[in-house]
């Protein structure tokens, strides 16, 4: 006799003796669920569109209050200190380069989705950085279509970005939903 004969021989002495203990012939899967069993926890479509709409209106309220509790952005960082009128016009960002408008633009950003103080390399305040860094090479390959090599870099950073969304979809949802929202990413 083979040896596949005598496996196939056992296998079937094995199923025999389920089937005459009440189990079915072969063993199922350890997650298995019959298909008849009934769904116990389905929730209708209108309800999870209920309550995905009043989670979208909580965390755009919480964006609200911590925009407006935000400190008014200066030049040089001299956002605490106090000083007259015009003191504040010489240097209020209106005056400064482009590349301190959008350092300072960045750091408002970061400040948002920062779980702590000086907090850079959490999910949520990367994809802020990334963004800013993303929305600067686009403005620059308007003007200079040819360079190929920052559209190279661009296409980087948009991967860099969606793998870190993707991470933040699969471990921190709500955080993610609210990143989305607040930077009206379309995903």
């Amino acid at each position: 006799m083979t040896k596949t004969k005598k496996k196939r021989i056992a296998e079937e002495k094995h199923m025999a003796w389920r089937v005459s203990r009440g189990l079915p012939p072969k063993p199922r899967p350890p997650n298995y669920i019959p298909r008849d069993t009934p769904i116990i926890n389905a929730v209708s479509k209108e309800d999870r569109i209920a309550e995905s709409r009043k989670f979208d209106e909580q965390a755009a309220e919480e964006m609200k209050q911590k925009i407006n509790t935000q400190k008014e952005s200066l030049r040089f960082r001299f956002s605490g200190l106090e000083m007259s009128d015009r003191v504040k016009k010489l240097f209020d960002l209106t005056n400064g380069s482009q590349k301190e408008v959008v350092k300072a633009q960045k750091e408002r950003g970061m400040e948002l989705f920062q779980l702590r103080e000086g907090d850079t390399g959490s999910s949520a305040v990367q994809v802020i950085a990334l963004t800013t860094r993303i929305q600067q090479l686009q403005t620059h390959m308007t003007k200079h279509k040819k360079d190929k090599s920052s559209k190279r870099g661009l296409d980087a950073l948009y991967v860099r970005r969606r793998k870190v969304l993707d991470y933040m979809e699969r471990k921190d949802f709500d955080s993610y939903r609210k990143v989305v929202k607040t930077l009206g990413l379309i995903r």
